[in-house]
């Protein structure tokens, strides 16, 4: 089961200048939904400096992500498409147009959000779609979230 994911944490056609940048979004989108505090962002930055671009896990496609902590006030999720891709370093799968911020409160969860998001993403056509996304709707319904 995924996290929620509330209109404050969904940024559509942002602009970003690197990836670090992205990330940032992602951070702020999560931090405006109250999961999270600004911490949290540097700490996904942080996993990508020293883990390197293995958070880019299909082309188009990142999902930031830092261990549960103190900075994570609630589950939560994010959702960033920029208006213009970003590159990560990864050697394959870049440049990055969709960016997804996850923020768990547990380990159990963490497995859980990421073995869904790994279901939703099995379709080849979910990450173009939410790359072109234009409303919150389409995104919600994207990633399998119901009204």
């Amino acid at each position: 089961m995924l996290p929620p994911l509330p209109e404050s944490a969904i940024r559509l056609g942002a602009a970003a200048t690197d990836w670090q940048d992205a990330v940032r979004l992602c951070g702020a989108a999560l931090r405006d939904s109250g999961a999270t505090t600004d911490a949290y962002t540097e700490r996904m930055i942080s996993v990508i400096e020293e883990f390197g671009a293995y958070v880019v896990i299909a082309p188009g496609f990142a999902l930031a992500h830092a261990r549960p902590g103190s900075d994570v006030m609630t589950d939560g999720l994010a959702v960033v498409t920029l208006a213009e891709p970003v590159r990560f370093g990864h050697p394959h799968n870049d440049p990055v147009s969709v960016i997804i911020g996850l923020a768990v409160t547990t380990t159990d969860e963490h497995v859980g959000a990421v073995a869904t998001l790994a279901n939703v993403f099995n379709d080849g056509a979910v990450i173009p779609a939410l790359a072109a996304a234009s409303d919150d709707e389409t995104v919600r319904e994207l990633l399998g979230y119901t009204s």
